[in-house]
Order: structure tokens, then sequence, then C-alpha cells
């Protein structure tokens, strides 16, 4: 099957990926999109797991106050260079997940941070991390994928390490408590 510009351009709307690397999707899955999408995931998946042993030093603390000012949230993403931190769509994309910590109220940034105490409390643990871990959640602006993925997806775009450090979420009348490092 023939791969036209349209066909890269549509896949690239679609998952934020470069030229070429769509072109190469696609001719990997012989022009069917939905298969390019998902050799496009694998790969940043697999870019994902070599970066994560990078540091990220670098990054930016981004907020979201809801409308009518009574929830709010605070996230710290990092990343290595100092470059890709002041990145708009970076910076976009760190308040997009302050964004979702205000609407899904996270508990934890991944399932290694739940005590094991309160994991064995639960009658059904998966669901319970599902719920509870940011990571884990399904992204509030595309329910077809986890933060994780989405995540993922950025540490692809661009080619660095990146980790979410830390959230805070505030709600009027409720009591939070602050964790430190």
């Amino acid at each position: 099957m023939k791969i036209t510009a349209t066909d890269v351009k549509k896949l690239r709307d679609a998952t934020g990926a470069g030229m070429m690397e769509a072109k190469g999707a696609l001719d990997e899955a012989r022009g069917n999109f939905d298969k390019a999408i998902k050799i496009l995931k694998d790969r940043g998946a697999a870019i994902a797991a070599k970066k994560s042993e990078r540091s990220a030093s670098n990054g930016v603390i981004s907020s979201y106050i809801h409308m009518g000012n009574r929830v709010g949230a605070l996230i710290e993403v990092n990343v290595e260079t100092d470059f890709v931190a002041r990145d708009e769509k970076f910076i976009a994309f760190a308040k997009d997940l302050a964004m979702h910590v205000a609407g899904m109220n996270p508990k934890y940034v991944s399932a290694d941070d739940v005590p094991r105490a309160e994991l064995k409390k639960q009658d059904d643990a998966d669901a319970y991390i599902k719920e509870v871990c940011l990571l884990a959640q399904p992204y509030v602006k595309d329910t077809s994928k986890t933060v994780e993925e989405l995540l993922n997806e950025q540490v692809a775009k661009f080619k660095e390490n990146i980790q979410i450090r830390r959230f805070v979420r505030f709600e009027l009348g409720l009591s939070v408590d602050i964790k430190r490092d």
C-alpha cells in the first residue's frame, strides 16, 4: 500500500510523532492506521524505559485553579534539560497534568508509592491503584490512555527522561496532609 503525505500527517496529528517516525510506523504497519499507532506507542514505551535511568534535574512547577476557585493543584514535573523545561509544549503538558490532579484527585504518583498496608486493606488492589495513583488513572482529556501512556508519549517526543516528582491538591474546606521529602 502506498503511504501518502496525508496519511503521515494524520498519524502525526494523532500521536505527536515526528514525520519520519510516523512514516516508518505506517510502512511497518502496511498502511494500517490503528496498527501504526500501536507501533508508535510500543516504541514510546521502549524509549521511556531506556531513558528512565537518566537524571531529570530540571523542570517546572505548574499550577491549575479550577473555575470557581474552589479546587487547585500544584505539580512538579522534571526533565533532563532546561531547554526542554522552557519549551511551550512541555509547559502545556505540565499544566494539563496539574488540571488532571485537580479533577481526578489522585493520592500517589505511582503504585510504588502506595503503602503496602493500605493496599492489603483493599478488596481489589488493581482497581484501587487505578483510582488513587496518578500514573494509572485514565487521562482526563483522553480516557483512551493512562497518564503513564501520555507521559511515555512525551518522553518519546522530547527524547528525554520526564518524571512526575510530586503534586498537591487543594480543595476549599478540606484539610490537606502535605508530604515532605
